[in-house]
C-alpha cells in the first residue's frame, strides 16, 4: 500500500524515484551511513539507505544485484501477515466484492479525473500485493480491488494521490501540495493506509 505510497523523510533526505526498475523502492540518503543498505519494510516497500558518497544511479543497481534477496524477504513478510490473519474471505464473497470493484472503482476514478480536468488513458482494477494504486507516465492507472470495501475518503484518496502523478511523476514537496490541495484531509487517509496493509 504505497498505493506505492512514500513515507516521508523523518531527518533523513528523501531521493525522489519516478521510475525504479524494482517497484516500490524508497532512497533515504543518511549523512553518517558508511555503504548502502536495504532493509525491507512491513508494508512490503523497500527502503535503500544511501551514504552521503553515493548516488542513486549506484543504489538502484545494487538493489538490483540483491532482487532475490528483497523477493526472498517479501515472501517471509507474507508468510508472517497470513498467520496473524484470521480465516481468508470466502472465494465466493471476494468473486463478489471484485465484480463490483471493477464496475464502481472505474467509474469513481473517472469521475475524480473530471472534477480536476484529467484525463485517464486507461483503468484498471487487479490484485496487486504491495500497493493499492500505480500510474504509468502513458495516463494508466491501475487500483487495488480491495478499495472497494474501503472507506469513501481513503478510496478517494488513492485515487486522487495517482491522479495526481498525471501531473507529476514523482513525490517531490511539489507533488504533495497538489495531493493537500485536492484532498487536505489526506493525511488521515495516509495513516489508515498503514494500520491497514493491502495484503
Amino acid at each position: 500500500m504505497q498505493l506505492g505510497l512514500p513515507l516521508e523523510p523523518r531527518g533523513d533526505s528523501l531521493i525522489p524515484n519516478p521510475q525504479s526498475l524494482i517497484p516500490d523502492l524508497l532512497f533515504v540518503r543518511h549523512p553518517r551511513a558508511r555503504r548502502y543498505l536495504l532493509r525491507v519494510q512491513e508494508d512490503g516497500r523497500v527502503r535503500v539507505t544511501v551514504p552521503r558518497w553515493g548516488s542513486k544511479r549506484e543504489a538502484e543497481a545494487f538493489a538490483r544485484t540483491e532482487g532475490a534477496w528483497i523477493e526472498k524477504q517479501r515472501a517471509r513478510l507474507e508468510r508472517q501477515r497470513a498467520a496473524l490473519r484470521p480465516d481468508a474471505m470466502p472465494n465466493e464473497i471476494e468473486r463478489a466484492l471484485r465484480a463490483r470493484a471493477k464496475r464502481e472503482l472505474p467509474r469513481r476514478l473517472l469521475q475524480l479525473a473530471a472534477l480536476h480536468g484529467l484525463t485517464v488513458t486507461r483503468v484498471s482494477v487487479r490484485n496487486q500485493r504491495w500497493r493499492w494504486g500505480s500510474c504509468s507516465r502513458s495516463g494508466h492507472i491501475c487500483l487495488n480491488w480491495r478499495l472497494v470495501h474501503m472507506p469513501d475518503a481513503v478510496r478517494d484518496y488513492v485515487m486522487i494521490h495517482e491522479l495526481m502523478h498525471l501531473k507529476r511523476m514523482d513525490h517531490s514537496p511539489k507533488f504533495w501540495k497538489l495531493v493537500a490541495a485536492a484532498c487536505p484531509t489526506f493525511q488521515a487517509s495516509r495513516a489508515y493506509l498503514r494500520a491497514h496493509p493491502s495484503t
